[in-house]
């Protein structure tokens, strides 16, 4: 669990890292006297690495499901990694001109295609190494490695803006921020050589084999709409963190003007209420059932929408933007601590793996727009930027409550001998 735990804290560093250092490098990459163009431009290039990721979901979801968990997950580790501290040594626009975007493109899209496989394998083999009874706790406790990877993020961030003027920040404190993230990656690494493999895929592969194109069968009318009813649940909720904690560092010091070691601060508190807040949910979804947790969080960022960024643009308080932050947080970030129990509740073992990393990838079709939606709306009313943020918190909150809809509850669901195993 922990080697799982640690990979996605490395994945949340990579890329809370990128939306903190985004307005500062954004005319690094893409020079532009229209400020909001080099920042569209550079909310491209990290919209890039996240569509790329359900196509790295699929590739190494089918290698787990062929060859097992454990092996994918030492690749997944290794090029998303590496690529992370690649980004350290990327020349920018004056040294290299065109080439210097084309090459954070290419960047981002290895990085993205890596990272696509680093959730599902991890989150997989950890609910088949559960007993029933703790599989949301343990949900809860996983996906909060991402929040674990913003507070490393936001410190990192902390400390460096806090040691370097502007000018050194955009000319190498940036790149120090991306190298440091290959000490998390190997740490990870050490882990994962020392772990076992699934046994609930092991054995299902001593018994049954393994399907020759587990891809291939998500898409079959066995499984299609149990796909695609899971990925209306993680298209609303990756636009609901895109939309909220995900934009909330360029919201704050592009619209709200809040200073960038406050920005900072304010995340780190933010990101680690939503820690704890993903252990809850994944804690009280064993008691109440995933589905109703899911409902429960939409709905009151629904009901909380407007108010909270009403409050939030209108505060001058860095105590009362900070609280309102946290509150947004806990609302929108926290229904996540479910999703890795749910996903593998799911599907079945043979295509377990596949399904669950594709479709947790698929869902950033769509959520990954929400933060160059959000901008592109404030740029043509700008007289509503509260109202046009609350907006796009409503789009991703309904749009998990119609998921929710098509989807039976899971949380009693065997994994060993699943419902919905076929043995063709």
């Amino acid at each position: 669990m922990f080697g799982s735990w640690m990979g996605w804290a490395l994945d949340g560093y990579d890329l809370v890292l990128m939306l903190f250092v985004l307005t500062s490098v954004s005319q690094l990459f893409f020079p532009s006297e229209n400020s909001t163009t080099s920042l569209l431009s550079s909310f491209a290039a990290y919209v890039i690495a996240l569509l790329i990721r359900p196509v790295g979901g699929a590739f190494f979801g089918n290698y787990g499901d062929k060859f097992g968990r454990k092996k994918t997950m030492m690749i997944t580790i290794i090029g998303f990694s590496i690529a992370t501290f690649s980004m350290g040594f990327l020349p920018v626009w004056e040294q290299a001109g065109l080439l210097a975007p084309i090459l954070l493109i290419s960047l981002r899209f290895v990085q993205g295609f890596f990272a696509g496989g680093e959730w599902g394998s991890g989150s997989v083999l950890t609910m088949e190494s559960a007993t029933k009874e703790k599989r949301g706790p343990m949900s809860g406790f996983l996906q909060g490695g991402f929040s674990l990877g913003f507070i490393m993020a936001a410190i990192s961030f902390t400390i460096v803006s806090s040691v370097y003027s502007d000018n050194q920040f955009s000319e190498f404190g940036w790149r120090i921020l991306f190298i440091s993230g290959l000490i998390p990656g190997i740490l990870s690494l050490i882990i994962r050589l020392k772990m076992s493999e699934s046994t609930v895929w092991l054995e299902k592969k001593e018994k049954h084999g393994t399907h020759d194109f587990p891809l291939k069968k998500i898409l079959s009318k066995e499984h299609r709409g149990k796909f695609l009813s899971v990925m209306m649940i993680t298209s609303g909720l990756h636009y609901l963190y895109y939309t909220s904690l995900g934009f909330m560092p360029t919201f704050l010091e592009n619209y709200v003007h809040v200073t960038r070691s406050d920005i900072a601060l304010v995340m780190i508190a933010g990101t680690s209420t939503a820690l704890f807040g993903e252990f809850f949910a994944g804690s009280i979804s064993q008691r109440i059932g995933r589905l109703r947790t899911f409902s429960i969080f939409a709905k009151a960022s629904i009901v909380l929408a407007v108010p909270l960024s009403l409050f939030l643009f209108e505060s001058t308080s860095f105590f009362a933007i900070l609280g309102y932050v946290v509150i947004l947080t806990v609302i929108t970030v926290s229904p996540w601590g479910p999703i890795p129990a749910f996903l593998s509740e799911r599907f079945p073992t043979r295509i377990r793996n596949s399904a669950s990393s594709f479709a947790y990838s698929a869902g950033l079709i769509v959520g990954a727009w929400a933060p160059m939606i959000a901008i592109n709306l404030f740029s043509i009313d700008s007289q509503h930027i509260p109202y046009l943020l609350a907006f796009n918190i409503i789009i991703g909150a309904v749009t998990v409550l119609i998921g929710v809809r098509f989807n039976p509850e899971t949380r009693d669901i065997d994994l060993v001998d699943h419902p919905y195993e076929s043995q063709k």
